[in-house]
């Protein structure tokens, strides 16, 4: 008999899109459902018909054969495209083979070797189906191998018994293995899993723990009352538990809804086997039972047993319920508080509505007078919120006094009394409880309780509740803060962008005009005189011989000439780079600048070392820019002063004059001062302006450049 194991097929659906049958699929899906139907029917009128002690077993297990092939019909119905639906379909055909002929097995030799054949390729191909789940599909290369040998040794066993049943510890160890193989499977299918497909899982392993504690309390019943009389058949019924959990995770609704099921299941299975384990060690230790009313009573006080631990916790749940009210009346628990502020945090309510409805909580859960929240930051702390309503007020706190209460417990009034007399104002005949709200030792804020001085103390319970809702009022305010800082902070980036891109923008187009202006004054300037110089020089030339006085002052003039175009051109390499920038620094290349300048300009830049070229640069044009700007606009009495000082981790530059000044606001957005502020930003500093308007003694303008962590560089 040929076996066709199917290749590896990493290509999934996606998870939480659902696959439905559609075309060729649905097609395909009701041709295998009409076979498994009529292999199943075949498989209860022969597990009928055989007579014996093996009819019950029989019977039963065409039951699950039945109930195997109803879920195989529903998988491919629900997921056409995946093959999980025809390999469990596979499956129940060769189940329902080796039901049919076991009526026959031993009427023939050829029959038995059927059915030898169909039992064997039955468990390969039910392994098979639980090394491919949730999809039917071996996504790695080690599951293809697994399962081919799976199939392989089920080859072998049919082909070399030969009638003879394998020995227990054969069976036991295939088992073992296979089920560690696929426990090995499902956790690491589950660990690379999206949320629906580990949904699915979940229900496969949802029905292998049910399956697995039915057929254990089946064992430990008939261990106990001698029921049920076949404890297999139970535990083969109980397999059919599988197939069903797999067809409803194949919906994708359903399969979401299992988390819930699939923890109460677990813990009640842990109690089960756990009472199950006491109850059969009793029966050891007492030994054989023959007394048919004592293991009756056994048994069912272990049915109570496992009742009673079912019911334990929402039992005590209702009766917690019902004694806070014998005890405290309509009042709450405090408790209350509690659940309800941390399940409405994860809600996103608004702080501000979060804490009202925190202090109502409050109020109404501890029969209280008031209950207040505070907030604040570096001791500056203002109520924010009050049940009933007082309005808002402030207190400071420094020194001791901030420590000692950001360190405190849920105090009272004499501890109020000492370190936080002004909140206690006013309340000096009521019982008060004050819980620090702190996070990283920083505090911020208060939770403030109070309650009618003849009323009941304080008790225990409620000033634990207190203590962990200040905990986790404080991460709340923590987390607040933070996101205030982390919005602030994206505000101010996409400013920054924003400047970025207009920045970028101007020195494009900053540079763009510079070649313009470059090549401008190239034509204009130096070109002109170029070519008058050529001119000249050719005039020269022919007026050598003929008039060698006139060539004589021609030439004189032609040395005038080149010593001013020299000098243009001199001019316009300071205006691109300066030389002595580059080869001497800050200090001369501004003081041969304010030599230049139409006002007086005094140069300080004395202990200013060498930096950058870029740094160098920058601060360079800019202070350039500004002597250009005060020339035009301070006046012609004003002055200029540039003094430039250096620390380890800051170079500042401050370039101002006493001319007539200006309103910042109207003409800080100027070119020459964009230019500035770009020049200085480009390389991380800060471009401040400052400027009063004149005419008067405290007129002028201040420029102040600062660049930090400005590394100085070696004089070359």
């Amino acid at each position: 008999m040929a076996v066709a194991i199917e290749t590896v097929d990493t290509t999934e659906s996606a998870p939480g899109t659902s696959v439905g049958p559609s075309g060729g699929g649905r097609t395909s899906s009701a041709w295998s459902a009409i076979a498994i139907v009529v292999a199943a029917a075949g498989a209860v009128i022969a597990g009928s018909a055989v007579p014996g002690a093996g009819n019950t077993l029989t019977r039963v297990v065409a039951l699950a054969v039945v109930g195997w092939a109803a879920a195989a019909i529903a998988v491919a119905l629900l997921r056409a495209s995946e093959p999980l639906g025809p390999l469990m379909s596979a499956g129940v055909i060769l189940a329902a083979i080796a039901v049919h002929v076991r009526w026959f097995a031993s009427g023939s030799s050829d029959v038995d070797a059927v059915r030898r054949w169909s039992t064997a390729l039955t468990a390969a191909a039910a392994f098979h189906v639980l090394m491919a789940l949730p999809t039917g599909r071996l996504t790695a290369r080690w599951r293809s191998v697994v399962v081919a040998v799976g199939y392989v040794a089920s080859i072998v066993l049919a082909t070399t018994t030969h009638g003879a049943r394998p020995t227990g510890a054969v069976t036991v160890i295939a088992v073992a293995m296979a089920g560690g193989l696929v426990v090995v499977s499902f956790v690491a299918r589950c660990s690379s899993a999206g949320a629906v497909e580990r949904a699915r899982l979940q229900w496969a392993g949802w029905g292998a723990v049910v399956t697995g504690l039915v057929a254990l309390l089946a064992f430990v019943l008939r261990q106990l009352l001698d029921w049920p009389h076949d404890a297999g058949a139970v535990a083969v019924l109980a397999t059919a538990l599988v197939p069903l959990a797999l067809a409803l995770g194949a919906n994708d609704r359903l399969a979401v809804r299992i988390d819930r099921l699939l923890l109460h299941t677990i813990v009640i299975a842990g109690l089960v086997v756990l009472i199950a384990a006491v109850y059969l060690v009793v029966v050891l230790g007492l030994g054989d039972i023959t007394d048919d009313a004592a293991r009756r009573l056994l048994a069912l006080s272990m049915v109570a047993a496992i009742v009673a631990a079912i019911l334990a916790l929402p039992a005590r749940r209702r009766l917690d319920e019902i004694a806070y009210r014998r005890v405290y009346g309509d009042q709450r628990s405090p408790d209350e508080a509690l659940e309800t502020f941390g399940s409405r945090m994860s809600r996103a309510v608004p702080m501000d509505e979060l804490l009202l409805q925190l202090a109502e909580t409050l109020k109404a859960s501890m029969r209280l007078t008031a209950a207040e929240v505070w907030s604040g930051t570096d001791g500056a702390l203002e109520r924010v919120v009050s049940v009933p309503d007082r309005g808002a007020a402030r207190i400071t706190l420094a020194g001791e006094e901030l420590t000692v209460v950001s360190r405190a417990r849920v105090s009272g009034n004499a501890w109020l009394a000492v370190w936080m007399p002004t909140l206690l104002a006013g309340r000096t005949d009521r019982l008060v409880r004050v819980a620090p709200v702190a996070h990283s030792g920083d505090l911020l804020g208060l939770l403030v309780i109070e309650r009618a001085g003849d009323d009941i103390p304080f008790a225990e319970e409620e000033e634990r509740v207190l203590t962990e809702l200040a905990r986790q009022v404080g991460l709340a305010l923590h987390n607040v803060r933070l996101d205030s800082a982390l919005q602030a902070s994206l505000v101010e980036l996409e400013l920054r962008n924003e400047q970025l891109q207009a920045s970028r923008l101007r020195i494009v187009t900053a540079a763009d005009e510079s070649r313009r202006s470059i090549e401008r004054n190239l034509h204009d300037g130096a070109q002109q005189h170029l070519v008058a110089l050529a001119v000249k020089v050719g005039i020269i030339r022919q007026l050598l011989e003929a008039d060698p006085a006139t060539a004589d002052t021609l030439l004189d003039e032609l040395r005038s000439d080149v010593q001013a175009t020299l000098t243009e051109l001199r001019d316009l390499a300071h205006g691109i780079y300066p030389p002595l920038l580059r080869e001497r620094g800050l200090g001369e290349a501004l003081r041969t600048a304010a030599n230049r300048s139409p006002l007086p300009a005094n140069v300080d830049v004395s202990g200013v070392g060498r930096y950058s070229s870029e740094v160098e640069a920058a601060v360079y044009f800019c202070c350039l820019e500004a002597m250009q700007n005060a020339a035009k606009y301070a006046g012609p009495d004003a002055s200029i002063t540039v003094e430039a000082s250096s620390t380890p981790d800051e170079l500042t530059v401050v370039i101002s004059d006493d001319g007539l000044g200006f309103d910042v606001g109207t003409v800080i957005a100027s070119h020459g001062f964009i230019n500035m502020a770009d020049r200085i930003g480009a390389v991380g500093g800060r471009f401040d302006v400052v400027s009063i308007p004149g005419p008067g003694a405290d007129s002028g303008t201040r420029i102040s450049c600062r660049i930090p962590a400005a590394e100085r560089v070696e004089a070359t």
